[in-house]
């Protein structure tokens, strides 16, 4: 990724918004923290797929969107965002096709999801981008993981690794391989899940953020809250309510909220029909 030609220096602009403290060095305790950091400060979020608004690579205008306009994103913009903020502090860092839902789905979904490996005393998987996933970055190795009051695993399969996500994720795996994907593998898919009605990014509004030992989880209407004391769940009554749990929740102003709440409206009365038509 070529380097940003900011006025301000950018490296140091990403350490604040994710509340970097110290002096970052190319070691676990650092990318440990700016894992955590980043999830806690930058929400997973898809609104402007629902919103119809393009979604690329390009390095400066995530760092814009991510950063300085204090938005979200999904894999593809929060794992770009955070492999390039490690390379400038010097990590090795390759970024693999992740094939979620694989063996539902087959190959045909391989790069639907964008992770990271880095390498340290062996190689570590850091994933910022899943949304409900790992709070920091493991050793690529076969092993149980819990996380807080979360539980993952890795598996290695023939040629293949999976990540298991804890029970509450929004999807149960993901599939990849160690080594690196070309770009074209990405934006293929991120074509598909940005404009195909089959897309559950088409289909669902979504936004998700570990912070202060909460996993905050809004799916259209509804926003789950998972902790160490148990799951809780609610359905969001109106646009103000909307409003103020992107604002509080989440730390996010959107602009033209007004038609993304509409949206989600329409669509969870759709359900509600579909639901009681089948009973």
């Amino acid at each position: 990724m070529p380097p940003m030609n900011h006025r301000h220096r950018p490296l140091e602009e990403y350490l604040r918004r994710v509340g970097f403290s110290g002096i970052a060095r190319p070691d676990l305790a650092t990318l440990r923290q700016l894992h955590r950091g980043h999830l806690a400060a930058i929400p997973y979020e898809n609104l402007d797929v629902q919103l119809g608004r393009e979604i690329g690579f390009d390095l400066e205008t995530i760092f814009d969107k991510l950063v300085r306009s204090r938005r979200g994103g999904w894999c593809y913009e929060m794992n770009t965002l955070f492999a390039w903020a490690l390379e400038q502090i010097g990590f090795r860092v390759t970024r693999i096709a992740g094939a979620v839902l694989r063996e539902q789905r087959g190959e045909d979904v391989i790069g639907n999801h964008l992770a990271l490996l880095v390498e340290l005393d062996g190689m570590y998987l850091a994933d910022v981008g899943f949304g409900d996933g790992l709070i920091e970055p493991v050793p690529l190795v076969e092993s149980s993981i819990r996380q807080e009051f979360l539980d993952f695993r890795l598996e290695r399969l023939d040629g293949w690794w999976r990540f298991h996500n804890q029970p509450q994720g929004g999807a149960a795996s993901f599939d990849f391989k160690s080594s690196a994907a070309p770009l074209e593998v990405f934006e293929r898919r991120s074509r598909w899940l940005q404009t195909s009605p089959e897309s559950g990014f088409v289909q669902n509004a979504v936004c998700q953020r570990f912070d202060r030992g909460e996993l905050s989880m809004l799916r259209g209407k509804v926003l789950k809250i998972v902790s160490a004391s148990g799951v809780a769940e609610r359905t969001l009554l109106g646009l103000s309510e909307y409003r103020d749990v992107l604002e509080r929740r989440f730390d996010i102003d959107v602009p033209d909220i007004e038609r993304l709440w509409k949206k989600v409206d329409d669509r969870h009365a759709a359900r509600l029909q579909e639901q009681q038509q089948q009973q």
